[in-house]
């Protein structure tokens, strides 16, 4: 399993670095980085978002979409092997669609707005911002209460934990022989 996991890492991370590549060579757009403000100094003017994004918008959603399997697979190498059982399995994939319907929403709604000019406002703001300000750290929640609630199950047992004074004993013991 451990391969398998070390595996989905190598093609994320390499996934990741050919979209970086295709985002850097994709034709850029004129005042990409925007134009200074006219009233307000040092500020800058975002211009067309749609422009912007119509030859990467598709390579950064999936750029972060590979960023969040890869957050999920990191968490499933840091749990030892003989822990990864089905539910924990389960419970990590659920949590990865979890934090990638959040991200899919959180694109939608922006390319909604970009493609119709109109929002909708949640909570004070408009409703893409809403799910980039609220939805990041609610999809995040997930991952903290497997963490959490599962420690002791998944991460440090009470046999590893016993395992561990027994090492510590043996240690004292050794340092004293000498």
């Amino acid at each position: 399993m451990t391969k398998n996991v070390i595996y989905w890492i190598l093609a994320a991370c390499v996934s990741m670095g050919l979209l970086l590549l295709a985002i850097g060579m994709a034709d850029s757009v004129p005042n990409a980085s925007g134009q200074p403000h006219t009233k307000h100094p040092g500020m800058l003017i975002g211009m067309d978002g749609a422009a912007r994004l119509a030859h990467i918008g598709l390579l950064a959603f999936l750029f972060n979409s590979l960023l969040l399997t890869l957050i999920v697979c990191l968490c499933i190498l840091g749990v030892s092997e003989r822990y990864r059982s089905s539910k924990f399995l389960a419970g990590m994939g659920a949590s990865l669609l979890f934090m990638l319907a959040i991200w899919w929403m959180m694109f939608s709604t922006h390319q909604n707005f970009l493609q119709t000019g109109d929002t909708s406002y949640f909570m004070g703001f408009p409703v893409p911002t809403a799910w980039q300000v609220y939805g990041t750290w609610l999809g995040a929640i997930p991952l903290v209460m497997m963490y959490s609630c599962g420690f002791r199950k998944f991460i440090y047992t009470r046999d590893d934990e016993e395992e561990f004074k027994t090492l510590l004993e043996q240690a004292v013991l050794d340092s004293q022989k000498d």
